[in-house]
């Protein structure tokens, strides 16, 4: 395992970690889901148990591991950690060099070259509707009642702020609706021209993003943005996250259809078919292993394959090992 850690470009497929808070919620004795802040809270409370996680993942085969900045935000931090804003700011921050310091202390227990470009840490660019705190994520609600330039702004500070702390890319995930990708993939392309990114939507359904809208046709808007501005070298891929793994392939093969010749980089992070229930606070329902789902994934094109909600080191290592067995090359 430990020399595909060493060279980015000699591999073709990319084993993401898992749900970060899910593994975040094994390793304190705080409730995690539920929390105005999910994960987040803990870059400021509990930083020990943040780097264990991270190792957690990479441990356990992980080539990308993501800030735990998916609903941070500098207004949340002030609201519900009672902070100022310029100590929002710094927990936005904290939470990259957290990422680095697992990084740093697995590359030591490996032996690997500490200048090792896998693994890669990306910064989690969660949706707006996550600090809003009600679920709209997962129904991208608020796509009427919001403009693409408040988007853009709201979307700016946490983007700079990883960016600045030294990411490797950025993991624009959850995306409910047209909008919010529209609007984010715009502020990447035309702020941040060094930026290496992907864009992954929520799904309701085997064709629907959680705003009802298609999921081919808001995918595809977002591969010309960056097809007009000529940045396909930047685009690590496009696709899903926290889906249901039974929707992935249908919805896969929609956007392929659409695509026609096009050949899109595609990312697929599903959780384990449960529901999160926002007015309880908890997951129902009953799981799937995801490495199942994984080799039909990898026939339909996509490289960068993990988990998201509820999808733990364990399966993390499934797919390692799925991946491995492949032994692709370029």
């Amino acid at each position: 395992m430990e020399e595909n850690h060493n060279n980015w470009s000699s591999k073709k497929i990319l084993v993401k970690c898992g749900g970060f808070s899910s593994q975040l919620a094994r390793n304190v004795t705080e409730k995690v889901d539920g929390d105005p802040l999910w994960g987040s809270r803990f870059d400021a409370t509990n930083p020990e148990a943040v780097i264990q996680t991270h190792l957690d993942f990479l441990r356990n085969g992980a080539d990308i591991i993501l800030s735990n900045t998916y609903q941070s935000s500098v207004e949340g931090f002030v609201k519900y950690l009672g902070v100022s804003e310029a100590r929002g700011v710094e927990l936005i921050q904290k939470s990259v060099h957290l990422a680095k310091e697992a990084k740093k202390q697995y590359l030591i227990e490996t032996g690997s070259q500490t200048k090792s470009v896998l693994p890669l840490i990306l910064g989690s660019i969660g949706p707006y509707g996550a600090c809003l705190h009600d679920g709209s994520e997962y129904s991208g609600s608020y796509a009427d009642k919001i403009t693409k330039k408040q988007l853009k702004d709201w979307h700016r500070t946490r983007i700079e702020i990883c960016l600045a702390a030294g990411v490797d890319g950025l993991a624009v995930e959850t995306l409910p609706c047209q909008l919010e990708a529209e609007a984010v993939t715009e502020f990447v392309l035309d702020n941040c021209p060094q930026a290496k990114f992907w864009v992954s939507f929520q799904c309701k359904d085997e064709s629907h993003l959680a705003s009802g809208e298609s999921f081919a046709t808001a995918a595809l808007s977002v591969w010309r943005l960056v097809q007009n501005r000529k940045a396909e070298d930047r685009l690590l891929g496009i696709g899903l996250n926290c889906v249901n793994p039974n929707f992935v392939t249908p919805l896969l093969r929609s956007l392929t259809k659409a695509a026609g010749s096009d050949r899109i980089p595609l990312v697929v992070y599903s959780n384990r078919g449960e529901i999160y229930d926002a007015d309880q606070g908890e997951w129902t329902g009953t799981g799937e292993e995801v490495v199942k789902f994984v080799p039909e994934w990898i026939e339909l094109g996509v490289r960068i394959v993990g988990g998201c909600c509820r999808v733990y080191p364990t399966d993390v290592l499934a797919i390692r090992k799925y991946i491995d067995s492949l032994n692709i090359t370029p």
